[in-house]
């Protein structure tokens, strides 16, 4: 009734083993010590460099390199650089990396905010105010690796692959024929997995998710026998899930609707859509061969110039050497 995959990393293969060991106490004959409030469940994997799924950026993929390459040129993203610059300069001074960017600050954010909420005291440099602009610009990171411009395309390479087998799996239990017995479907993955799942759906706040994040989607089964989703994201551990909504349905979205309205973002070939597309090319190659046309011309025409020029020459004159003067 309940399938688990994690991504190969310690931290969460730990996540998922320890949020079904409270999902899921033992009980009955399914005590086997007293002592020990837990029992067995498995978590599934694969190897890191085999995972298609839940670790992003999806990667090796030129054209969403290529997409990524186009967005660091764009005006946003040339501006922030540009406004933020000096403070990128500190923090490279004080941290000694040598290139802090607004795609690398992330993990300095990343490393004082584990040590802030492990009691560490923070290098002096580390005011309230550089915290506050350091989060500020990781956020914008995130939003950087899937957005910014071109998301649709972007999501179709990256957060619209996971979206994909999500939706093939509500399909699936939806279909009363299928003989689908699964109940839960859990996923165990990291923060940049819901960022572009999130942006594939159009749904994200734009704010890293913090630790123990979670978007659920829920299939329900109306009166009239057809199907809706719901969508939650729990995002605070003190609070219940608050309901996401897809831009254009209500929170119950109808789930040939929400298929309907996630279409855009599917890849149907995703190693095919990661080519960098020979179009891209088309200007270069007009050019080279234009070049190579001009040059064949150019020497059709010397080559008929020099023919012409010899059938030209009058048959009783030739160039005799004058061998004797030569030798003397």
């Amino acid at each position: 009734q309940i399938f688990v995959r994690s991504t190969d990393y310690d931290r969460t293969l730990m996540s998922a083993e320890a949020n079904l060991a409270g999902m899921y106490p033992p009980e009955g004959a399914q005590i086997f010590n007293p002592n020990i409030s837990w029992q067995p469940i498995p978590v599934h994997t694969v190897a890191r460099s085999d995972e298609r799924l839940l670790k992003f950026p999806l990667t090796p993929c030129p054209r969403y390199e290529q997409l990524q390459n186009e967005t660091r040129h764009s005006a946003l993203y040339v501006n922030k650089t540009r406004e933020n610059w000096q403070f990128l300069q500190m923090v490279a001074n004080e941290t000694g990396i040598r290139d802090v960017s607004l795609e690398g600050v992330w993990s300095v954010y990343d490393t004082l905010f584990c040590e802030q909420a492990h009691k560490m005291d923070l290098p002096e440099w580390v005011t309230p105010d550089v915290m506050t602009r350091l989060k500020q610009l990781k956020d914008f990171g995130f939003e950087f690796l899937f957005g910014i411009q071109d998301w649709v395309e972007k999501a179709r390479l990256q957060g619209g692959v996971l979206l994909g087998h999500i939706r093939k799996n509500l399909t699936k239990a939806a279909d009363g024929s299928a003989h689908q017995n699964l109940k839960l479907l859990v996923y165990s993955a990291h923060d940049t997995t819901l960022v572009a799942l999130q942006m594939a759906l159009d749904v994200y706040n734009k704010i890293q998710p913090p630790y123990a994040s979670c978007h659920l989607f829920e299939l329900y089964q109306e009166d009239d026998g057809n199907y809706s989703v719901e969508m939650f994201y729990r995002n605070e551990s003190g609070k219940e899930p608050f309901p996401l909504t897809i831009p254009g349905c209500q929170h119950s979205c109808p789930l040939q609707r929400f298929l309907e309205l996630t279409d855009p973002v599917i890849p149907q070939d995703w190693e095919q859509e990661c080519q960098v597309a020979t179009i891209v090319h088309d200007t270069e190659l007009f050019v080279g061969l234009a070049v190579c046309g001009s040059i064949l011309l150019l020497l059709i025409i010397l080559l008929l110039t020099v023919l012409f020029r010899i059938q030209s020459q009058h048959p009783g004159y030739r160039h005799v050497s004058n061998e004797g003067e030569e030798q003397a």
